[in-house]
């Protein structure tokens, strides 16, 4: 089959390698249909994790079953289903209280495993015309008829929807609430998308990016251009002063601050600042427990400098961690079904698999108009 596959540090292609196959009774077997280039696929790209060479990427992903093992009793051959980013076995202590995004069995020795990613575990992605689905049953969330109809909207359901939600359930947010979420990327669009839909009254958004910017004011969000000035001022100023209910980082590690330099701390200080005091604050960014090629050596343990007087002082509380996307899918793939929700609204872009390389390049290179990203093998 073919699929994309990492050679080093900006280095991607797309070649032959072995079919995907069933491996276990509880394993299905997916067609992929459509497969995202996600943000955090970047850090990999760019050489900011461990991954492998020779590992095929993708983690959000969305296809047919066209085989299931002996073991597979609910999803079916014809079935369209998505895949949550994090595989998941069902019956560990953490899947059974709805943790399955920290599963103690899928990548045995840690906590969580992924398609195609650092540190998760074994499992090749779906940027590839096959993808394996370990404990299938579990995984595969099942869709409804209007799959083919409404693809960019349900491949959204693998991680960038249920995870934009995380945040502002990490942050509680709720009716009438103000919230500010630093980053309009996907990941940042999806939390603002989630935000209205919790009942905020108001939704600001911080990025520099004009493509970005645009996109946040198509959701009905507040964008916050913060290369136009301090960002927490503008917040500060357009909430009487007071700072935002709820804060949401949607930026994670590899944050840059007004001049472009890398500074892994400043989304998360600058929230500290633009939430109100006793606010909530959800961290949704991938931050890792080592970057290597960091620029200065606190950040290279996966460290920096926390302003945690201020944070302590104003009374805020702070939730953090990957989406356990199982809590939420089934739930926005209903909002979906039922036209409450579009999330395929901020995709730019839908290639081919063999413009995949191509597509990472663009995107990674933050080109305007790159806002995301569908590959269809």
């Amino acid at each position: 089959m073919r699929a994309l596959v990492y050679h080093g540090p900006k280095n991607v292609s797309v070649d032959e390698v072995p079919d995907a196959k069933i491996e276990r009774p509880t394993d299905a077997l997916i067609k992929i249909t459509t497969t995202n280039i996600c943000g955090s696929d970047l850090h990999m790209y760019e050489g900011r994790t461990d991954v492998e060479e020779g590992k095929v990427l993708g983690h959000e992903n969305m296809g047919e079953v066209i085989e299931v093992g002996d073991g597979v009793d609910r999803v079916k051959v014809g079935d369209m289903v998505c895949l949550p980013f994090n595989i998941g076995c069902g019956f560990c202590k953490n899947c059974e209280q709805g943790y399955t995004g920290f599963c103690l069995t899928a990548n045995p020795g840690t906590a969580g495993a992924a398609y195609g990613y650092a540190d998760m575990g074994p499992y090749n992605g779906g940027q590839a015309e096959l993808l394996r689905v370990p404990y299938a049953d579990w995984n595969a969330l099942v869709l409804p008829d209007d799959a083919r109809d409404k693809e960019k909207d349900y491949v959204m359901l693998s991680d960038i929807l249920p995870t934009g939600y995380h945040g502002t359930e990490l942050a509680q947010v709720g009716i009438g609430d103000s919230v500010v979420i630093w980053g309009a990327g996907p990941v940042g669009l999806m939390a603002a998308m989630s935000a209205n839909l919790r009942g905020a009254d108001q939704v600001f958004v911080v990025d520099r990016q004009p493509d970005r910017l645009k996109l946040v004011e198509t959701i009905g969000a507040t964008p916050i251009d913060d290369s136009a000035g301090d960002a927490v001022q503008q917040v500060l100023d357009a909430t009487r002063g007071e700072g935002a209910d709820k804060g949401v980082e949607a930026v994670g590690y590899q944050a840059h601050d007004h001049e472009g330099n890398e500074a892994p701390g400043i989304t998360i200080n600058s929230l500290i600042a633009a939430v109100r005091p006793t606010g909530r604050i959800g961290v949704i960014g991938v931050f890792v427990p080592e970057d290597p090629n960091a620029s200065d050596d606190l950040a290279k343990k996966g460290e920096f400098g926390f302003d945690f007087g201020t944070f302590f002082f104003k009374g805020q509380s702070m939730g953090t961690g990957q989406c356990n996307t199982k809590q939420y899918n089934r739930q926005l793939r209903n909002l979906i079904h039922h036209d409450k929700v579009n999330p395929g609204l901020i995709v730019s872009h839908e290639l081919n698999l063999d413009q995949a390389a191509d597509g990472y390049a663009n995107f990674d290179d933050r080109k305007d108009g790159w806002t995301k990203v569908l590959l269809h093998p």
